[in-house]
């Protein structure tokens, strides 16, 4: 039967391997996380400065959803608000999540002309599953309208959605002159 010191071959290892080449690891292990940082920051500071020039409904009509949540974030954001996009697929229709004042916000971001009812309810729905603590609520904004069907269950909802129209992000972009 072998017998084998995992602890001297641990050892050997580091010696040999790890150690004097400890530069080589630090590169082929660090990059990929200092570039997706930066890539995160460059995106980001590149979004808040078309944002700066692009204060327009008519403009985030035609932009792509994922670019659209992005712009969303950061208007909460300028609205006093930490925010993390989160949008994709298996996102269950949360696109961003915002905190402030020690509560957690959820947000979804829709790119249509108008909002059916089904889709408020969804939301809903996704916030109840996530919903832990009181105080959660859901803002659910459009670069169109929400049907009145729509509109009426947000405010009869037990749990709190805020409708923000296209007209009513616009406002709240303004807003956040800096």
């Amino acid at each position: 039967m072998i017998h084998i010191n995992y602890t001297e071959l641990i050892r050997t290892f580091w010696i040999t391997l790890i150690k004097p080449f400890w530069w080589f690891w630090v590169i082929i292990f660090g990059t990929p996380v200092v570039i997706s940082i930066a890539k995160s920051y460059i995106s980001k500071w590149l979004d808040k400065r078309w944002l700066k020039k692009h204060k327009r409904l008519i403009e985030w009509k035609t932009m792509n959803p994922k670019k659209f949540e992005r712009i969303v974030a950061i208007i909460f954001e300028g609205l006093g608000y930490k925010t993390k996009v989160v949008g994709g697929s298996g996102d269950k229709g949360i696109d961003v999540i915002a905190h402030k004042d020690g509560k957690r916000f959820f947000i979804q971001c829709k790119r249509k002309d108008q909002v059916p009812p089904k889709e408020v309810r969804e939301f809903a729905g996704s916030i109840r599953d996530l919903n832990k603590e009181k105080g959660e609520k859901g803002f659910f904004v459009t670069t169109g309208e929400f049907t009145e069907e729509g509109k009426a269950f947000a405010k009869d909802n037990p749990i709190e959605i805020e409708l923000i129209n296209g007209f009513g992000l616009e406002k709240l972009a303004k807003e956040i002159e800096e």
